[in-house]
């Protein structure tokens, strides 16, 4: 007890320096969800990195998850580049999101292996701002090379996965898994800091 109250002595007499807990900063990439941003390290997406957004099915709100941050990057004249989508872009609701179409492009690609190929191009040349790719059967060499493109040309790369390759391990940064019934967000992985234990309601931005 009583070398208790002599560390209590060394502290009030400030011969002791007592570490404080470093905030971190704010993030420079919101995803436009402000409950999603409290709860990530970043306080956003990861800068420069991957980020796999598992969708419980498509069209469950994965285009909604990312539109606020492709708004605002196409906004501050950023461009973005889909590469391989499933689907034709409904461009009306990009436009709606807030989404500039002229900042957009769209990469088709013949085969899998290509589209990686494409998107791992465009994430390496640091033209774009951000990357969403769809690869549903990309190894985990494969994603490692999205993961490095992203880095070496200091955009966001979004890989939009199905449900089950959440079982497998993975490169990205940051993995976010969208259920529809609740809707709501898991986040699986964040690094810089302990995955949130409970989801999140995914309401509309």
């Amino acid at each position: 007890m009583g070398a208790v109250v002599a560390l209590d002595a060394l502290l009030h007499e400030r011969r002791v320096w007592r570490g404080q807990p470093a905030s971190l900063p704010a993030g420079r990439q919101p995803t436009g969800y402000p409950a999603l941003d409290a709860v990530l390290p970043a306080h956003g997406w990861p800068e420069a990195a991957m980020t796999e957004v598992l969708p419980a099915a498509d069209g469950c709100g994965e285009l909604r998850l990312v539109w606020p941050t492709l708004a605002r990057l196409t906004q501050a004249g950023g461009r973005v580049v889909l590469v391989a989508p499933p689907y034709v872009p409904f461009a009306p609701a990009w436009q709606a999101a807030g989404v500039v179409l002229r900042q957009v492009q769209v990469v088709q690609a013949a085969t899998p292996r290509d589209a990686l190929w494409a998107a791992e191009q465009c994430l390496r040349s640091g033209s774009c701002a951000a990357v969403l790719g769809w690869p549903a059967q990309a190894d985990d060499r494969a994603l490692r090379r999205v993961q490095l493109a992203a880095e070496t040309g200091q955009a966001l790369a979004f890989a939009f996965r199905p449900p089950a390759a959440a079982c497998n391990p993975s490169p990205a940064a940051l993995r976010i898994a969208i259920d529809a019934r609740p809707a709501q967000l898991r986040v699986l992985k964040c690094r810089g800091g302990n995955a949130p234990a409970q989801p999140l309601p995914f309401a509309p931005a």
